[in-house]
């Protein structure tokens, strides 16, 4: 039987393992144990979160890679994974060490800098590219002021991780029609509202194109940004050869409206994800989402 990583990593003794090692193993021995449970999380084929990374990385790699060069993506991007966690609890209370390792551009900084409430609004889109937590705490630690979209209704693990950030000082909200309410209303007065667009969604209603391909991704971002009538901006991060975060983000993407609502809210999201698309084939193996992206793809890659 095949071992349910996914549930495991997610569940409250996986997260509070991660933390103990972040917090009590220094980086000489940390990213080495981080590197040994990469390995052997990758021997684990059968598992549902491998077989998720192989299909997500074969995807944005063209759907060319033949089994020995999937076998390295997924290597490489659970060795970032692993990396990044380790990295994210080993200094997640350390304000100096963090802004010492995130490089932001000008409009990053601009983010970071703007005042809560600013004119018109703006939609803030992240990528889970090398350690999206580590720079969203370390922008809010800076100043940013958003109003952050989290997951619905969080439980287990995903719940300490929720209130782990809640105690930096996130102003962190679990999506629900009263949010989503609450959010257009925050980009209407000027507002940031922040949010992540590549984690996917069970049973979609809409199902935008991502790589040429029609994917689970989610699009109330899109629905958040025609309602309230404001631009999206995509932000992501990539680990440098200098060892440090830099952070970079696209122009802002006007919202185009028709009679058609629902066919407005997937061309916007498709997009978008263009811009999206154009971070992740800079650094494709620190792209760290586990769960199927394309999920009716998954029996067609190279075992």
């Amino acid at each position: 039987m095949a071992i349910n990583l996914q549930s495991i990593i997610n569940s409250q003794v996986g997260v509070k393992l991660v933390s103990f090692l972040g917090r009590s193993v220094p980086p000489s021995v940390g990213y080495r144990v981080a590197s040994l449970a990469a390995e052997w999380f990758a021997t684990q084929r059968q598992s549902n979160l491998i077989q998720a990374i192989r299909t997500n990385q074969w995807v944005i790699r063209g759907e060319k890679p033949d089994k020995e060069a999937l076998d390295q993506a997924v290597r490489d991007t659970l060795r970032n994974i692993s990396h990044s966690l380790y990295s994210l609890h080993h200094y997640l209370y350390d304000t100096e060490a963090i802004q010492n390792m995130v490089d932001l551009d000008s409009m990053a900084r601009g983010l970071v800098e703007r005042p809560e409430f600013k004119g018109r609004g703006l939609m803030v889109v992240g990528l889970h590219l090398s350690n999206f937590d580590l720079i969203l705490q370390s922008m809010c630690m800076q100043g940013l002021k958003a109003f952050v979209l989290t997951i619905p209704d969080p439980q287990n693990g995903r719940r300490l991780e929720y209130e782990m950030r809640k105690r930096t000082g996130m102003n962190l909200v679990p999506a629900s029609i009263s949010a989503m309410k609450q959010a257009v209303q925050h980009l209407e007065s000027g507002g940031v509202v922040l949010t992540g667009i590549d984690r996917p969604v069970l049973n979609p209603k809409a199902r935008p194109k991502f790589f040429g391909r029609s994917s689970t991704l989610p699009v109330h971002h899109t629905y958040l940004a025609l309602k309230a009538g404001v631009p999206i901006v995509v932000i992501a991060a990539r680990l440098g050869t200098d060892g440090r975060y830099h952070v970079t983000t696209s122009e802002p993407v006007e919202m185009r409206s028709s009679s058609d609502q629902d066919k407005d809210i997937v061309q916007n999201a498709e997009r978008v994800l263009k811009e999206a698309e154009r971070f992740i084939l800079h650094t494709p193996e620190q792209w760290s989402i586990s769960l199927p992206v394309w999920p009716d793809l998954m029996d067609k890659v190279p075992v």
